[in-house]
């Protein structure tokens, strides 16, 4: 067997420092892979696979991507969820004895990619650790990108918010302690079946005393202390791991990693993954598109930076009112004053991403064109100061906290010209009257070339060859070209150097001294300026604090503006804050589908919640509109503590602290829960959470299950929500709750309006005071396209249903009692996480839905649909016959019909009849 080539050694030895990665080996102008990473990566990418002689007994697999468009390679790879391990030389080849030596200058991960034409640029991407000691869970997440650093901290207790926190950062990207690994690997695999690359962390130089080390060499501080998280253990050791990898895996310093903001979730509204999809913040459910969501309706910043802000502050709404009425100050200014609100959008128009392009000058990835668009928006930054200044005190304090950074921006435009190419080792950066040794350099470049000119024009005529030139390459150099035809005429003095196919290529001593001259020149120039440019890189890093800064007020200016614009399109008002209970919404609307329908169409609605009142029991048809009345109130509240105006005539708002939300029908097959389930599980996270402060959204609980056991928990679960005090909007089709009106304080019904006409009705869209007793669903199924045998038969069952149930005993509690009378309803015990109803006149357990429907045990509240038990069966079916023709003569529209339609109704009836004697 051959030996294994030196370069395979190499490449080998490379590979077993970084198993896990792709590994992307530099030979000349490509990246090349062997063996199981080439078999991967031909797969994934798509590209040839070829093989080549290792000196192994078969050939290796092999497959490569040139260097000059690896990037996109390399970020297809990290999408589908692989790492991917950068090789390069790191010696110049000429110097080299044997083989050139090669090392790692990057691993990039989904959590450190940079690729702004893969990574969305109004989304943070975010690179999350996490740690647990004691009985503390510790979060760290870190933009790579933009240096935002994160972190924050939660006891065991708390593990819903913390496993909530980590679904709002959406990481690609989760690294876990090794403790978590070892004692939470049901949680791990939770993560991963939600799509997040799960990477364990090695255990060495993990220790508390470490981390705060490693945090305090990062941010040079003797203490973490100003970061708020000296006392938060776990939280400190999460942010460490984070830092480590990262340092890990590129190589580099991380000059833009300034600062470590820690925080608390009690800072903001806690939403929970079910409420921020139902609600649909900031992605549809049905198509995951930020259009139709609700950020993409209040998005209309103009810089990428601002994007990202705002859809912080919409996932995460503040509870502290001055703090919201801070916010509001400065949109109610770019409100009234419209032309500078457009002024200012106008001028944010030329700004580009300062957060990414501060990234790039710390990796030392900026090229010349990114310096450029860094200093074009830095001098776009005063004329908007300006404007600011001259606002009210609200706007000239913001203007007061933006650093233009003027001397960097003249300092980039005096070195650079305007349109740099893109490398920034080909020369052509420098701009002409800079420096003076790059002006020389680049006249005598420029003079030999012209002198090269003259030369193919003298040997022209000294030779008589017409089609003689002088030309170039990097193997020869400067060479004479003659075709074959014109070789008698080639002077003696001409050195044959190179023959082709049609020709024969010659230099001489005089053209290779000048080659020298020319060559060399080129190449200090080159040098030259590529040494100037770092230097102008290096003086724009040793401001990133400073710019960082920056970025982060325009971000803001941009999101104020922003808010400001869509509260004058859209007819916005200002809402009233304040620290009390009560919530009072004239007018209000539901800011997606009134986009989405146009002004002046949507239906307009009142809410109140005064002091006192917990719950609105909101009954209707389908379509009619519960929902979307339901989800417009969530809406509106939450829009008003981001600190936006809302979609209403006027409003005023108590500060809430959560949200909920169970809305919809949807299973979780691969936990084995089924819709009903899920639904449960949802509302009993309601119960176990929901405070006073709280606002509740509960649409159709109970729908999953029977109809008597969907009713008993609907009145149980409505009960517990009103003794809790939380606000809540409860939609149901169970009308007989409307009775819980009678006897609580805090109830309030309200319904939907319709208006019948015949069999069809139209929907007004228009809360009322009051509850319905009737569905509608018959009606609905209708509209929906069901067909009209289906339809009728429905009728026919529906009749005979409600015949039943006017003759049977009330279902509930025992024959000789109405139906759900308030002092006999079934009432919830929760305890440790469990529920049990009870019937209260004995507060005997009920474990089976039949103890709910007949209380003595017999089956009066059973309905016969499709046979009969006694021999009254024919005087019942009569009465249902009966009742069923009355029902449909109520029904009819006589005003409609004509006579033949008449003729043919009763001739249809009287088939019936026949029939069913």
């Amino acid at each position: 067997m051959k030996a294994v080539t030196p370069m395979m050694r190499q490449y080998q030895e490379i590979k077993n420092r970084q198993p896990d990665a792709i590994l992307f080996f530099r030979l000349g102008d490509f990246y090349e892979m062997f063996g199981p990473d080439a078999l991967l990566a031909s797969r994934e990418l798509e590209i040839t696979l070829t093989g080549r002689d290792a000196g192994l007994k078969e050939r290796i697999p092999m497959c490569g991507v040139p260097y000059h468009s690896a990037q996109g390679y390399i970020s297809r790879l990290v999408e589908k969820g692989y790492k991917v391990a950068i090789c390069e030389q790191v010696e110049d080849p000429a110097a080299a004895k044997g083989i050139v030596r090669r090392e790692i200058v990057r691993v990039v991960t989904p959590g450190t990619l940079m690729d702004t034409n893969v990574l969305e640029e109004k989304s943070n991407n975010y690179l999350v650790a996490v740690a647990h000691l004691s009985d503390e869970w510790g979060l760290a997440a870190l933009d790579v990108f933009t240096g935002d650093f994160l972190t924050a901290r939660w006891h065991d207790r708390d593990m819903a918010a913390f496993q909530a926190e980590i679904l709002r950062l959406s990481p690609k990207e989760l690294l876990v302690h090794p403790v978590v690994a070892a004692n939470f690997a049901d949680l791990a695999e939770g993560w991963r079946k939600q799509g997040i690359l799960v990477s364990p962390f090695p255990a060495e130089g993990l220790t508390l005393e470490q981390a705060t080390t490693v945090l305090k060499r990062q941010f040079q501080l003797s203490s973490l202390e100003a970061f708020g998280c000296a006392h938060w253990p776990a939280a400190i050791v999460a942010a460490a791991i984070n830092l480590r990898y990262v340092q890990e895996t590129q190589r580099a310093n991380l000059p833009h990693i300034t600062r470590l903001r820690s925080y608390t979730t009690e800072r903001f509204m806690r939403l929970d993954p079910a409420t921020r999809r139902n609600l649909e913040l900031t992605q549809t459910m049905r198509e995951g598109s930020r259009k139709g969501a609700l950020l993409g309706v209040i998005d209309k910043t103009i810089t990428a930076m601002g994007g990202r802000l705002i859809k912080r502050w919409l996932e995460q709404p503040l509870t502290d009112a001055e703090a919201i009425c801070q916010r509001q100050a400065v949109v109610s200014a770019l409100v009234d004053d419209g032309l500078m609100r457009q002024d200012i959008r106008a001028g944010l128009r030329t700004v580009y991403d300062l957060e990414r392009l501060a990234g790039k000058v710390a990796y030392g990835s900026a090229n010349g064109r990114d310096l450029i668009a860094l200093a074009s928006s830095l001098e776009a930054l005063p004329p908007l100061l300006d404007k600011l200044r001259q606002g009210p005190p609200v706007l000239d304090r913001l203007a007061r906290q933006i650093d233009p950074l003027t001397p960097v921006a003249q300092c980039i435009v005096e070195t650079l010209v305007d349109e740099p190419p893109v490398s920034v080792r080909d020369g052509g950066l420098i701009r002409s009257g800079f420096h003076p040794e790059v002006d020389e350099l680049r006249d005598s470049a420029g003079s030999g070339k012209e002198w090269l000119a003259r030369i193919e024009q003298r040997e022209r005529e000294r030779t008589g060859i017409r089609s003689l030139k002088v030309g170039f390459n990097k193997v020869f150099g400067y060479y004479i070209e003659v075709s074959k035809a014109n070789m008698a005429s080639v002077p003696a003095d001409y050195i044959r150097k190179q023959t082709l196919t049609n020709g024969e290529r010659y230099i001489t001593p005089e053209l290779k001294t000048y080659e020298e001259k020319i060559l060399g020149a080129e190449e200090k120039l080159t040098q030259l300026e590529y040494g100037l440019f770092t230097e102008l890189r290096d003086a724009v890093e040793a401001v990133l604090p400073q710019l960082q800064k920056t970025a982060e007020q325009v971000a803001h200016l941009d999101v104020f503006a922003s808010l400001a614009q869509v509260a004058v399109e859209q007819g916005y008002v200002c809402p009233a804050i304040h620290d009390g209970m009560e919530i009072q919404i004239q007018g209000g609307r539901h800011p997606v589908v009134e986009a989405h329908l146009g002004p002046g169409v949507f239906v307009p609605n009142d809410t109140r919640f005064d002091d006192g009142e917990a719950l609105l029991l909101i009954t209707g048809p389908n379509m009619a509109g519960k929902s979307t009345y339901m989800r417009q109130v969530a809406l509106i509240v939450l829009l008003a503590q981001v600190g936006s105006f809302v979609p209403a005539t006027s409003a005023s708002v108590g500060v809430v602290d959560r949200i909920f939300t169970r809305v919809g029908a949807s299973d979780d097959l691969a936990t084995g829960q089924s819709t009903f389930m899920v639904e449960m599980t949802e509302v009993a996270h309601i119960l176990h959470h929901a405070t006073p402060r709280s606002l509740v959204i509960l649409d159709e609980v109970g729908r999953g299950t029977s109809t008597f056991d969907g009713m008993a928990i609907a009145w149980a679960v409505a009960e517990a929500i009103q003794r809790l005090g939380a606000k809540s909007l409860f939609a149901t089709h169970y009308h007989e709750l409307v009775r819980l009106e009678e006897r609580l304080p805090s109830v309030r019904c309200y319904t939907i309006a319709v208006r019948e006409s015949g069999d069809d009705i139209v929907f007004l869209h228009q809360i009322r005071p009051g509850g319905v007793n009737k569905s509608y669903g018959i009606q609905v199924a209708r509209l929906a396209g069901l067909p009209s045998s289906v339809i009728l038969r429905a009728r026919e069952i529906l009749a005979g249903l409600e015949s039943n149930q006017d003759k049977r005993p009330a279902p509930g509690v025992n024959p000789s009692t109405a139906w759900m009378p308030l002092e006999c309803t079934v009432h919830t015990h929760i305890e440790g996480g469990e529920a049990t109803f009870c019937h209260p006149s004995t507060e005997k357990d009920i474990t089976d839905a039949s103890d709910v429907l007949v209380a003595d045990g017999g089956d009066a509240g059973q309905l016969m649909l499709f046979g009969e038990k006694d021999s009254s069966a024919v005087q019942r079916k009569d009465s249902e016959t009966a009742s069923r023709l009355v029902d449909e003569l109520g029904r009819l529209d006589i005003n409609r019909m004509t006579p033949l339609d008449a003729l043919n109704w009763l001739a249809k009836q009287q088939k019936k009849l026949k029939r069913g004697r």
